[in-house]
């Protein structure tokens, strides 16, 4: 995809003289308050106390360095490719998936962080202006999960990088945490794919590049993409589900379900931004509530709620 030929922007601007339009796009996403807020957020591990455990932030840049690299050897447009990898995940909720099911369950509308990721470039950042991406990128970031149909061939570089990354580094950090060993992962997937995290993404960005050379879309071979989702399948049934790694996610969930229900009905405690996207753009309530607490790092969620629901401690002035 060449950066002139692309769709455009919502609002039309006057081209930089130095940047293509993906460049520019790429800029916006690092310079957001959003994209600062991923190193605070989830991955798998809720609040982990070791310092090497992937964040959301971390993980997007692994899903950017995998992109790139595939979108290089294709000879596809690398800026375009990092742009939509770097806001794939924009709208994730603190606690990573856990958070995105509460919010789904608690909302009328619904939520899932894709769709927020779009909410979150076109309206929520730089005061409800938004970012104004390019078409191209924004088509990238609502369709990167499994089940989406990106319109570029970059679209679809960093919809199949995000699964060699996740499943990979999840198996990295499970393995850190003593939940899995590499001897657990079955032989008949990491013969296909490889035995090492390293090996592993090595092979699966070999395979791609291969199979989709001088073709219009990007695909792996039949075996490698069966073993990488049977893996992805183990990794669903061995961790991402009921393991220790999971263990607080049932009070991650009650929480930020107390949030909104308690958001709702006290709508004059959220932030001036959020109480105008109410009362000045009729955006609705249930809906808002979901982008504030969508917005909230880990951290910040759990000292919110500290502040509203735990008791202080009477200190004598």
């Amino acid at each position: 995809m060449k950066s002139k030929n692309t769709r455009g922007r919502e609002i039309k601007e006057e081209p930089c003289d130095i940047r293509t339009e993906f460049q520019r796009d790429r800029d916006r996403i690092i310079h957001s308050k959003a994209f600062r807020r991923l190193k605070h957020k989830t991955q798998v591990f809720i609040s982990p106390e070791g310092d090497h455990y992937r964040t959301r932030l971390t993980h997007t840049l692994e899903v950017a360095q995998i992109s790139r690299t595939i979108a290089r050897a294709l000879r596809l447009n690398e800026d375009l490719t990092e742009a939509i990898a770097l806001g794939h995940d924009l709208g994730h909720t603190p606690f990573g998936h856990a958070g995105e099911f509460a919010l789904n369950k608690v909302c009328i509308y619904g939520f899932k962080h894709n769709e927020q990721s779009i909410r979150v470039v076109e309206k929520l950042e730089r005061k409800g202006k938004g970012l104004n991406l390019t078409w191209e990128v924004r088509d990238g970031i609502i369709n990167h999960p499994t089940v989406g149909k990106p319109s570029t061939l970059e679209g679809k570089v960093v919809r199949l990088s995000d699964k060699i990354a996740y499943i990979n580094h999840d198996i990295d950090d499970a393995i850190r945490a003593r939940i899995l060993s590499e001897k657990d992962l079955p032989l008949e997937y990491t013969k296909v794919l490889g035995a090492t995290s390293r090996a592993r993404i090595n092979n699966m960005i070999h395979d791609i590049v291969k199979n989709s050379m001088n073709k219009n879309d990007i695909i792996m071979s039949k075996d490698m993409e069966k073993s990488m989702n049977s893996l992805r399948k183990f990794m669903f049934e061995n961790v991402y589900v009921g393991s220790k790694a999971k263990e607080h996610e049932l009070k991650a969930h009650n929480m930020l379900r107390q949030l909104y229900e308690y958001f709702i009905i006290n709508k004059e405690l959220l932030p001036m931004e959020y109480q105008d996207m109410i009362d000045i753009n009729n955006e609705p309530i249930e809906r808002v509530v979901c982008d504030y607490i969508a917005g909230m790092t880990d951290r910040y969620s759990i000292n919110i709620f500290s502040k509203l629901f735990i008791p202080a401690s009477w200190k004598e002035m």
